[in-house]
């Protein structure tokens, strides 16, 4: 009983921090189907692909053989996330959006024991510190993500520590475990290759500073590298050892979408050191700043041994942070003249070295606020990061705001998006009419991303995916090349890159998410009607409204409307004439 009680007086500034974390996410998972889900990237792309991997029982099938029906006429199964996955494997145990809140939760939770546990090992280890590094591990744990992207971004700490373990010779079977299990929760093509990158030019750089080989520490590596190829094996094998498809990411061409010159590049570059980049997190780094110049201040009259030990620390990690966003700042620009001798290598995109970044910025806070007295100073800071993370997360402030009567404008919740009644009310009349269950006949979208299709039953030949066949996408093309005539900035958005592969207006722009209450009207749009015939289309569901359809063969046969949901629904079906 009396260790119990140790053990727990030990523990508790860590389960206050998970408790904390678990309050301040109830506004969240309390609204239910009412809730808001981060939409760009995520709710319109991350969430319909792993549902339908279980919905259609392909999620562990890799024969090259298998597709997934419902996307793109049988998107290959391979080009997909593979299924040895815990995101995907929730969606098979919950229903979409229960799926979604429980990995989101998880990966906070997961996300938070990792960095706690690093930080008292590296950092904050001194038993007065316990405190201050389960809020160091709250603020983390708060940062923005798209938590469909499992551990990527929060659960880096763990593969660190593990290595950090067995380098130091403290390795346990649960280090190797970590480095065993963490390529099941994170994305090999976001943040696994660079997080072995980055784990590789470390151990070189102490080997290079200590001529110390660890044969322990680099089988760490080799397992973590390995363990991603048994989970990726579906891209792995699709790709490089049995091309089943050639890859759309093979016209990428990044540089045309981006701005030129020395000035853009400087700019992109401010924004990769002031904030990040979203995927990988985006917030502010300015009080993580403030606290290095406290430090600073702080060691103004320290030991000079140990103030050169601690600005050597703390100027190697802002000189790699410096030289990461130079290089994510300028790589679109770099990578013009090298993809005209390689074009390949457009296709995988190096810059995602910024999934480290947070991890870096988190450790130059650890090291400042160690150098800080114990106190009000100390609190403040972790206070104004907290701040800062909440005010990044915009999930979480969506929430926040629904519940406070104020709903962000053009950000719906996840009943509003996925709107199961409207699109019920549209399958149900498109079979009667049809004579024939969805599973035959084939949609596009106007104005909504066809991941609501998706959700609802419907067989889309659009889709947002990161990975697809690049003779689809020349096919899709043609579907869309009279509205592409009209745009050059849509032209170059598709044939330079190409995920969005959607039906575009050149009125809309970029504008992928019409709501009802803007009530647009398209006034002339225009589409190769035929080979949308000849790829299996049948109906356009639009959410605006087309002013002369006659003219691009197109009539409307039903206008459907919800009050929960988000759109108006057009459904548009091709003349029998064309």
């Amino acid at each position: 009983m009396i260790l119990l009680r140790k053990t727990f007086k030990a523990n508790t500034p860590l389960l206050l921090a998970v408790l904390a974390l678990l309050l301040l996410w109830l506004p969240c998972l309390l609204r239910g189907a009412d809730s808001y889900i981060l939409i760009d990237d995520n709710l319109d792309t991350e969430i319909g692909v792993p549902y339908l991997l279980q919905h259609f029982g392909v999620a562990l099938d890799y024969r090259p053989s298998a597709t997934l029906p419902a996307i793109m006429n049988g998107l290959p199964r391979n080009a997909l996330r593979p299924g040895l996955s815990v995101p995907v494997a929730l969606f098979g145990v919950f229903g979409p959006l229960t799926a979604y809140w429980v990995n989101h939760l998880l990966v906070r939770l997961v996300g938070l024991l990792g960095m706690y546990l690093l930080v008292r090992r590296y950092g904050l280890s001194n038993p007065g510190q316990r405190w201050l590094a389960a809020a160091v591990a709250l603020a983390w744990a708060v940062l923005p993500i798209y938590s469909m992207y499992g551990l990527s971004a929060l659960g880096v700490p763990w593969p660190l520590l593990a290595i950090l373990e067995l380098r130091n010779g403290r390795g346990t079977w649960w280090h190797w475990l970590t480095l065993l299990l963490f390529p099941t929760w994170s994305m090999f093509v976001l943040a696994g290759f660079f997080v072995i990158a980055g784990l590789g030019l470390m151990l070189a750089a102490d080997w290079a500073l200590s001529r110390r080989v660890s044969l322990a520490v680099w089988l760490g590596v080799v397992v973590l590298g390995l363990s991603y190829c048994v989970v990726e094996w579906p891209l792995i094998n699709s790709l490089l050892v049995r091309q089943q498809f050639v890859p759309h990411r093979l016209e990428f061409r990044l540089a045309e979408l981006a701005p030129q010159g020395i000035a853009a590049g400087l700019r992109s570059t401010l924004q990769y050191l002031g904030w990040g980049q979203y995927h990988s997190s985006r917030f502010f780094h300015g009080g993580i700043a403030l606290a290095l110049l406290l430090a600073a201040w702080q060691m103004r009259n320290a030991d000079q041994k140990l103030k050169r030990v601690w600005l050597r620390r703390v100027g190697a990690g802002l000189m790699v942070i410096v030289a990461l966003s130079l290089f994510c700042g300028f790589y679109p620009q770099a990578m013009a003249p090298v993809q005209r001798i390689a074009p390949a290598l457009g296709a995988f995109n190096f810059t995602r070295f910024h999934f480290l970044m947070p991890l870096l910025w988190f450790g130059l806070w650890v090291v400042a606020l160690r150098q800080l007295p114990a106190g009000g100073l100390q609190t403040s800071l972790v206070v104004l990061q907290l701040c800062i993370g909440f005010g990044s997360n915009t999930e979480w402030l969506n929430n926040l705001r629904l519940w406070g009567g104020r709903p962000a404008a053009h950000e719906p919740t996840w009943r509003q998006f996925v709107a199961p009644d409207l699109f019920r009310q549209a399958k149900t009349q498109l079979e009667r009419r049809s004579g024939q269950p969805a599973a035959t006949w084939r949609v596009a979208c106007l104005g909504l991303p066809p991941t609501v299709a998706h959700l609802n039953g419907f067989y889309t030949l659009d889709s947002y995916q990161n990975n697809y066949p690049l003779p689809y996408k020349h096919q899709f093309r043609r579907i869309i090349a009279p509205e592409l005539a009209k745009s050059p900035e849509l032209q170059r958005y598709f044939d330079a890159w190409g995920n969005r592969c959607y039906l575009f207006s050149a009125e809309l722009g970029r504008n992928f998410r019409v709501g009802r209450a803007d009530g647009v009207v398209v006034q002339d749009f225009r589409m190769n009607t035929a080979a949308f015939r000849e790829m299996g289309g049948r109906y356009v569901l639009s959410a605006v409204r087309l002013a002369n359809p006659g003219a691009t063969g197109l009539q409307l046969i039903a206008q459907l409307h919800s009050p929960t949901a988000y759109w108006a629904l057009y459904i548009y079906e091709i003349r029998p004439s064309v």
